[in-house]
């Protein structure tokens, strides 16, 4: 069989998979998170002994380190993992829950109840901790999904999913709610893009060569994940020991990630007072700052171009300019953000409150770092990816996001 063919008959699987999965209880779901769960704790050894060879043939390939570290599992990540599956196993199941219902003057009872979407695709590059995420997540909503991970992590997602899926019969529903896709290479991708009728949603995860590849491509209905350009912005109103935390947390807590801090704003009157402490800590940790003319009069910054302003960087580099007052902030911020999550620091109140307002970014942090733009950090369990997109979901996208609705009309012998 051709590979379109390959990927059409795991896809029908998955269709008749889901047709049961849609009709199960929250306590069938459950179970099977908990033992998904128990059986990445159980085969840790098996899956972190896969994951070696991945990282091994990056390391050899010369993968740069930010990639190593998110194709990279360990005790504590693959707990993460299990973790992760529990979490969405304690939360409430979005299917069947009424988003919205009355009965019409003329007597119909009208609800807006959720559903599951029924197959959802998932494209993603490297971090193996998004099979279980995506699978559990996709488990809990009523969905089948197909994996698609890129080929520098295919033993490790091999192993887990073969953990997921035994743990998944052993709990009484249809393993093939989640499969891997077939193939290694580019062409399995594109059959994925092209299976539409046996696809309902697609979900890239990765770089932005990636989500504008499948955005571009895809016959799927596709919900884009952004890459992270983040800024914090400094106001002159700022607590400057608050800012500083916040600024080296947002950068350098974990720099492979989509809502790291990649860009600094800083208003001009705290040119003397704030920028020489920032630069000093930030260079301390090991951070190169890409920076404008004012930035540039301490030693050791380099001098930005707009390209390093547009940069999702995913390593131990910033960029980082001055700007005279808010609204130059966030014209700046409108010019240059991948509207992800954008951060203000600052005491006065309607400044903070002008910035959420005016900043179009699917999140917007108040004395916050730029991490907490999380799924598990904002209390929806492991997150299935961080949408930039306005339709059909924007943020996080936990278990809700995860579903479509459907009307249902029930009346009493009713003709029109």
């Amino acid at each position: 069989m051709s590979i379109q063919q390959d990927v059409v008959a795991v896809a029908e699987l998955a269709r008749a998979a889901s047709h049961g999965l849609a009709l199960a209880t929250r306590a069938a779901k459950d179970v099977a998170l908990e033992a998904m769960a128990g059986s990445l704790l159980a085969h840790e050894a098996e899956i972190l002994a896969a994951n070696r060879e991945d990282v091994t043939r990056a390391e050899d390939g010369g993968a740069p380190p930010n990639i190593v570290d998110r194709l990279r599992l360990t005790p504590d990540r693959v707990a993460g993992m299990a973790q992760g599956l529990r979490d969405v196993a304690g939360l409430p199941d979005p299917v069947g829950e009424v988003v919205r219902g009355s009965t019409l003057a003329n007597g119909l009872e009208l609800r807006q109840v959720r559903v599951p979407f029924g197959v959802v695709g998932m494209i993603y590059e490297a971090r193996p901790n998004v099979t279980a995420d995506a699978a559990g997540i996709c488990l809990k909503s009523g969905n089948a999904v197909l994996l698609r991970g890129s080929s520098s992590a295919r033993s490790s997602n091999a192993a887990i999913v073969a953990e997921l899926r035994e743990a998944i019969e052993a709990a009484g529903l249809d393993p093939d709610v989640v499969q891997l896709v077939p193939g290694d290479g580019h062409d399995s991708v594109k059959a994925l893009m092209r299976a539409r009728g046996h696809v309902d949603v697609l979900i890239p995860r990765g770089g932005a060569g990636l989500i504008r590849s499948v955005v571009e491509e895809s016959t799927v209905p596709v919900i884009e994940t952004g890459v992270g350009n983040c800024h914090v912005y400094v106001d002159r109103a700022a607590d400057l020991d608050k800012a500083l935390a916040i600024v080296l947390n947002a950068k350098t807590h974990r720099t492979s990630v989509c809502n790291a801090a990649e860009s600094l704003l800083v208003h001009a009157d705290l040119v003397e007072t704030f920028v020489p402490r920032v630069v000093a800590a930030l260079q301390e940790a090991g951070v190169t700052v890409h920076g404008d003319q004012a930035f540039q009069a301490h030693d050791g910054v380099v001098a930005a171009t707009d390209d390093d302003h547009a940069a999702e960087y995913l390593s131990l580099d910033i960029s980082a300019a001055v700007v005279p007052d808010l609204d130059a902030a966030i014209a700046h911020i409108r010019r240059f953000s991948s509207q992800h999550t954008e951060a203000i620091v600052t005491e006065d109140v309607a400044a903070a409150r002008r910035f959420a307002a005016a900043v179009d970014s699917a999140a917007v942090l108040v004395n916050a770092s730029t991490r907490f733009t999380d799924g598990g950090e904002f209390g929806f369990g492991a997150e299935i990816g961080i949408s930039t997109q306005k339709l059909h979901a924007r943020g996080p996208m936990g278990l809700p996001e995860m579903t479509s609705t459907k009307y249902v009309v029930t009346g009493d012998g009713h003709v029109r």
